[in-house]
């Protein structure tokens, strides 16, 4: 283990977090508010991050797997604990668990939340709250990666576990340049989306904080109503577009930009994702047209909905759990999905998901015909051996996972729904829940373990497991011979 260049990375995230919190500051100043608790935040997020970063210091800059996911697990756990202190000074958010809880919410891009009352927060706790989301989208990391050098190629590693999705490839040859390609793009389609939110009518902040949001694929809102305060189908037809545009693989956008857009569509997890939220809204309009008066209506609640399901935001329009139990039994499983690798969505990931299905298949047709050739593809390459296990190895440790922070939820006492869905809806990086943590609900209703436990399985979901499981075996920790 290479701890030098470890604590290096962690310096160089708290310093880059430390920067990132000026912008709420200056919203804070703009309201005229007191930013004291910004001011203190950042101090404090500096001097540990220079700390550390001096202590680093090396001329062995070399980064393997071990040093990769080791860094990106701490990273996001001193990011969720110093971004928890601007919400806790200001008196927003007064426990500094339930700070913790929604600081790591909004880095995961979950949306689940403790507070009860978005309206009385300040204008720049509010702020920070939805630029978490943008932090975490694409990944603070992978920032860090296009700004500044870092080890090389061996930085793959830390992309490989940053970066949701079961492979990542590079676009260019360069890591570096992929790294900046990949944010000119997650920045652009933020700055079209603010555009198009301010010509539906609102006003530059509530536009600018709903595209952080959609961006991260978070759903945090200015709004205790969330989209529905709004009543805009404009708004919401646009953010539901955006919610696709960020969950889709975002190596397409480059294929699209080097002139190569039929390619692009010919992606099969694309194409499967854009057919499952048709299929969904199809279904689910036709459940739900009597309830709200008419199918006009029904279209736009569940095509947004599904999006924002579908795209682990959570952003919310009405309360689906007063909908019909197999339509509730369609959001479940589209939390369970996810959105598409290498976007901003959570879950489980849809190619994740299509090998899966495609593998089990393939060893069916083997044990019916054993002298058949197992074969599996996507988009016309075989999938090898080796990642139809890797994906079974995944899925195994996501459902025992699930199982077990069900279980200690549930300790709390709330229906089975409640605990379950809350466990389900964290760890797919979702936000809402069913029953007591539905659209209407929150996650305030729970005690501190269970709050705890909840938040490792944000962080267990965003980082897709193995980054924050490494950290607890201590071979992982030895020292190289080297």
């Amino acid at each position: 283990m290479n701890h030098k260049m470890v604590r290096r990375i962690l310096g160089s995230v708290l310093l880059i977090l430390a920067g990132l919190m000026i912008l709420p500051l200056i919203a804070g100043l703009c309201y005229h508010e007191s930013v004291t608790n910004f001011i203190i935040s950042i101090l404090a997020a500096a001097a540990a991050g220079g700390a550390l970063w001096l202590s680093g210091r090396t001329d062995n800059h070399a980064i393997f797997a071990r040093e990769g996911y080791v860094s990106v697990g701490l990273a996001w756990v001193l990011m969720g604990l110093f971004g928890a202190l601007p919400l806790v000074l200001s008196g927003d958010i007064p426990s500094y668990l339930d700070a913790v809880f929604e600081t790591v919410s909004g880095l995961t891009t979950t949306g689940s939340t403790i507070v009860t009352d978005v309206e009385s927060m300040t204008r720049g706790g509010l702020f920070w709250r939805s630029f978490t989301h943008w932090i975490g989208g694409m990944g603070i990391l992978v920032f860090i990666m296009a700004v500044l050098p870092m080890g090389g190629d061996h930085a793959m590693h830390i992309m490989r576990a940053e970066v949701p999705g079961p492979t990542v490839g590079k676009l260019v040859p360069r890591l570096r340049n992929t790294a900046k390609i990949l944010y000119l793009i997650y920045t652009g389609l933020t700055v079209v989306e603010t555009g198009l939110l301010l010509l539906g009518g609102m006003s530059f902040y509530d536009a600018l904080l709903h595209a952080f949001a959609t961006a991260g694929t978070g759903g945090f809102s200015t709004r205790a109503a969330s989209i529905a305060a709004f009543d805009s189908v404009y708004i919401e037809v646009v953010i539901g577009i955006f919610l696709i545009l960020f969950s889709a693989n975002f190596n397409l956008y480059y294929l699209i930009l080097l002139g190569r857009a039929r390619d692009a569509l010919k992606n099969e997890e694309l194409r499967c994702f854009l057919s499952i939220i048709a299929l969904s809204v199809a279904v689910i309009t036709l459940c739900i047209g009597d309830i709200y008066g008419g199918y006009g209506t029904g279209l736009r609640h569940a095509f947004f909905n599904v999006t924002s399901i579908m795209s682990t935001a959570g952003f919310g329009t009405v309360d689906f759990t007063l909908w019909p139990q197999y339509c509730q039994l369609i959001i479940v499983g589209l939390m369970f999905i996810g959105g598409c690798a290498g976007g901003t969505g959570g879950g489980l990931k849809l190619s994740r998901v299509m090998i899966l299905v495609r593998s089990a298949f393939a060893d069916l047709r083997q044990v019916l015909s054993p002298r058949t050739v197992r074969r599996v593809q996507m988009d016309g390459r075989r999938i090898e051996p080796e990642l139809s296990r890797s994906m079974y190895a995944y899925f195994i440790l996501y459902t025992l996972i699930l199982m077990l922070c069900t279980f200690v939820v549930s300790l709390d006492g709330y229906d089975h729904v409640t605990s379950f869905t809350a466990s389900l809806t964290c760890l797919s990086n979702v936000g809402p829940g069913l029953s007591l943590v539905g659209p209407k609900g929150n996650f305030s209703i729970f005690s501190p373990l269970s709050k705890i436990v909840l938040t490792f399985a944000m962080l267990l979901g965003r980082l897709e497991i193995y980054p924050m499981l490494i950290l607890f075996y201590p071979s992982c920790w030895k020292r190289s011979r080297s």
